[in-house]
């Protein structure tokens, strides 16, 4: 069981930080107007989100959310 807690923690840890670089990237991407790149990024990123959404564990996406307001 802990075994199981430590990979759905890796997973979405995984996903956080892939959020996070693709939100830094888009940031970019507007604001350097490029407009098709942002577009690509945006889709990624909705992509990203809702494999986070589709997570089994929704104690532990909550209890992600509240780290992630640190």
């Amino acid at each position: 069981m802990l075994s199981q807690d430590c990979d759905s923690i890796s997973v979405v840890n995984d996903l956080v930080r892939k959020i996070r670089i693709k939100e830094n990237q888009l940031k970019i991407a507007k604001e350097s107007n490029m407009i098709y790149v942002a577009e690509a990024l945006q889709t990624q990123l909705q992509e990203l989100r809702s494999e986070l959404s589709e997570s089994p564990d929704s104690e532990l996406q909550a209890l992600m959310s509240l780290l992630d307001d640190f």
